[in-house]
């Protein structure tokens, strides 16, 4: 059987037209969309006042102390609540509160918070945006002395004053634009997950990076205060130990290997120490 509309052999030309223009079409958009987004991103800078350094952040110091305080209380209840030995949560606060006080920290126009939290079993510490810092019960009931304490809040006072959490903010901001441009260009799922997969990678990187650089303020914070900063090796003994040497490679993790951090934090020893 002939149908009328292809008697003629022109039949399937306007589909084909029609597909080509919106495929051209969703190219365009998405070229547009990748390019402000990068754009964007760019053209937001700021100088850091502590680092010197000029970073690519979207939001204001203002901003960040907003952000953490808001997500301060639910941190604190995914952990367990804050942990109830007064003496302990005192003696967290007043390390934390030495190492900004005594450190180019104190001009840092950040109100540093510090906060023991009841977690029994994960082992960890983190910084918010704006100065709110925590260190869980498992970490916490692992270290040996006043030392490795303040470089581990060193460490996440680095992460403050650097901006880290505004920076991958902006970053994240830029990976979601650039996805949303390739899938809208490419219209199909399976480019989605690549786009995303490769936006990960990039922010993967860049906290490897940042992990490095928050142990290189810690050191630096350390030797200001006063601390041995060779206490800051033994955390990574003490973190490696708890891991049960179980762990991704480096490449598939958000931190560096504990090899590495130990060689960059006697590299960062010998600069502050000999200053």
């Amino acid at each position: 059987m002939f149908s009328r509309g292809t008697s003629n052999g022109q039949g399937n030309a306007a589909p084909v037209n029609g597909r080509g223009r919106n495929l051209k079409l969703t190219l365009i958009i998405g070229l547009v969309m990748a390019g402000f987004s990068m754009m964007k991103y760019f053209s937001n800078e700021q100088v850091n006042p502590i680092t010197g350094v000029t970073q690519h952040v979207s939001i204001s110091p203002e901003q960040e102390v907003a952000l953490g305080l808001q997500s301060a209380a639910q941190m604190i209840q995914l952990h367990g609540g804050v942990h109830p030995d007064l003496r302990a949560q005192e003696f967290v606060k007043s390390v934390g509160q030495k190492l900004v006080k005594s450190t180019v920290v104190n001009k840092s126009e950040y109100k540093y918070n510090f906060h023991l939290l009841a977690d029994p079993n994960v082992i960890n510490a983190f910084a918010l945006p704006g100065g709110q810092v925590f260190i869980t019960q498992a970490l916490f009931s692992k270290l040996k002395n006043e030392d490795q304490l303040a470089g581990i809040l060193g460490h996440e006072i680095g992460h403050v004053v650097n901006r880290h959490g505004a920076e991958r903010i902006a970053k994240m901001e830029l990976t979601q634009g650039l996805t949303s441009a390739a899938v809208i260009a490419a219209g199909d799922y399976n480019s989605a997950q690549f786009a995303q997969m490769v936006g990960n990678l990039i922010n993967m990187k860049y906290g490897r990076e940042q992990e490095l650089a928050s142990d290189d303020f810690g050191v630096r914070l350390m030797v200001e205060a006063g601390y041995d900063p060779k206490a800051l090796i033994d955390v990574m003994d003490i973190l490696e130990a708890a891991s049960g040497g179980q762990r991704q490679p480096e490449f598939q993790s958000t931190h560096p290997s504990p090899e590495n951090r130990r060689e960059k934090i006697l590299e960062s020893m010998y600069k502050y120490q000999t200053k």
